[in-house]
């Protein structure tokens, strides 16, 4: 990246524009944002309500405090080590120094990872897989009936859903089988208590963002989220499309789930000869291993149509993150069957020669762009924004029909083509938003969550604010809250104004499943807190005693 600038993935414009949104925010006193003003080229869009905070917040973050075409790099940088560390946290407890080490550095650059950074720029995808194996280890001492971990394992599983929604989805399944494992190898319900009680606690930590996320899509087009080339259906390994470059990509992340299989299913083997040493583990990494394979595979299509939330993870090779977690335990544990060390030695070596050259695969047939940071950059300081999301898109608007896409090139006629003013005059007989010459209009204030300004006008008008309607959006005219329209197709906010002069007052407000959900994050991480200190002072006790 210091020689080529950054790897524009899939995702790349996303993050950028939603980190730059966020950090903008900030400045205007915001701490937590939740609409992004920016988006569908100023229109803006609930986007921060929906996409897990975790990301886009450090991103914002090491924008502020580095220059912005470092930001994604540094990023980056950040998560592979946290994954690392978080490896060898699960490693270290049934291998030996180096071969912990081996698991880190094999899970850290995966080649699941290398995809995610050089292909799809899913830095949401990339911080959530750095949680995934201090959710096994959590999960692990937990099914022992280690209830002192209890928290640590809540906090991981709360971090996942705080970084991404399909990651999480993919970790509430996965750590529902592995407490399933564990109650088979100990012949025992109980693993299940502790199991539960983890969860509910992870979900409560979670609760600011996943109850808000879970209320409000009733008000915005989620399905988009899976329409199209986005369905499950059309992602497993080795897809065939009529998008010869849907189809491409498709086949190169075929081609490493492929590759992650094999040696993973041959690590296996040599693993399987010492699995009374550490049946636990064992079983769990081999079962996670089989589910991942299988839920890749045009077989398992009935279950992303029939298991609740699953077909939200889109793209069935998505569960690469947690084979690769598998991968890289098994093949170190392999490296370390050998009984002579040359034999360890050339066994890793070729393991990771075969790393680097996907990873140079990928370098060369990455896309690598240098504008995309400074466009977009321009593109939110001059006010034109940057793109929406359709599954954010408010119920009854199309964000096609917004003004202001400077790559439209179908509408070239008309008041449509130019860039949107922040308030127009409705004419309904045309459907267009016009220039509001009948009103004069003084803007006293316009911030991401506040909208307030003076209207004079000697007969009714409609005015159309730069804004799509949303039901968080309350309207107050002269202080008395009205409900605002919208207009046909785009959603723009429609407010009827009365001859006279008025005061109109625009506010995002506080709706109750976001109160609630901060209330219950605040009083579950209370409770964690208690938990921790008691077994810290139960601890203390007996060592005194």
């Amino acid at each position: 990246m210091l020689f080529h600038g950054n790897a524009s993935g899939h995702d790349f414009q996303f993050h950028m524009a939603s980190w730059m949104d966020a950090a903008n925010q900030w400045r205007e006193g915001i701490v937590y944002p939740r609409w992004a003003e920016s988006a569908n080229w100023g229109f803006g869009e609930p986007r921060f309500i929906f996409y897990p905070p975790a990301s886009w917040m450090i991103g914002a973050a090491l924008g502020c405090l580095l220059p912005l075409k470092m930001a994604p790099g540094g990023f980056i940088w950040l998560t592979l080590v946290a994954a690392g560390m978080s490896m060898w946290k699960l490693a270290r407890e049934w291998l030996s120094g180096p071969l912990s080490i081996i698991a880190a550095v094999l899970f850290e650059v995966n080649p699941y990872h290398l995809v995610i950074v050089y292909y799809r720029s899913d830095f949401a995808e990339l911080l959530a897989g750095a949680f995934l194996p201090l959710l096994v280890w959590g999960a692990l001492h937990a099914g022992r009936g280690e209830w002192r971990r209890v928290p640590l394992l809540a906090a991981a599983f709360a971090g996942i859903w705080l970084s991404n929604a399909p990651a999480a989805v993919i970790a509430t399944y996965s750590l529902g089988l592995i407490f399933v494992v564990e109650c088979a190898v100990r012949r025992s319900f109980r693993p299940l208590v502790p199991g539960a009680t983890a969860m509910a606690a992870g979900f409560g930590l979670g609760a600011f963002y996943i109850l808000p996320a879970a209320w409000e899509r009733r008000w915005v087009q989620i399905a988009q989220a899976v329409a199209d080339n986005l369905r499950p259906a059309q992602n497993f390994l080795f897809t065939h499309a009529s998008d010869p470059d849907f189809v491409r990509f498709n086949w190169k992340v075929s081609s490493v789930a492929v590759g992650v299989t094999f040696v993973t299913a041959v690590a296996a083997v040599f693993v399987a000869k010492r699995r009374r040493e550490f049946p636990d583990i064992f079983w769990v990494l081999a079962t996670l291993g089989v589910v991942s394979i299988s839920l890749m595979l045009p077989l398992s299509n009935f279950l992303w149509h029939r298991l609740p939330e699953l077909q939200f993870v889109q793209f069935p090779w998505r569960w690469l993150d947690v084979l690769d977690l598998v991968f890289a335990f098994f093949v170190a544990a392999a490296i370390g069957q050998a009984r002579r060390r040359w034999v360890s030695g050339i066994a890793g070596v070729v393991v990771f020669v075969a790393i680097g050259t996907a990873a140079t695969a990928m370098i060369r047939t990455g896309w690598w762009d240098t504008s995309d940071v400074p466009a977009t950059v321009q593109a939110i300081r001059s006010g034109s924004g940057y793109e929406g999301t359709d599954e954010y898109a408010p119920v009854g608007s199309d964000r096609y029909e917004l003004p202001g896409n400077p790559n439209d090139t179908e509408r070239v006629e008309g008041v449509s083509a130019v860039p949107a003013q922040r308030i127009g005059e409705f004419d309904s007989d045309s459907g267009e938003v016009v220039p509001a010459a009948d009103a004069k209009l003084h803007i006293e204030r316009w911030s991401a969550e506040r909208r307030e300004f003076d209207a004079e006008t000697a007969m009714p008008i409609t005015l159309a604010v730069e804004l799509v309607n949303y039901p968080a959006w309350e309207v107050r005219l002269d202080g008395q809250e009205i409900l605002a329209d919208r207009a046909p197709d785009t959603g723009q906010m429609l407010v009827e104004l009365p001859e006279g002069a008025h005061r109109v007052s625009i506010i995002f407000r506080r709706t109750w499943d976001r109160k609630a959900g901060g209330v219950i994050s605040a009083s579950s991480a209370l409770a964690l807190l208690v938990w921790v200190l008691w077994f810290r002072w139960r601890r203390d006790d007996e060592m005194t005693g």
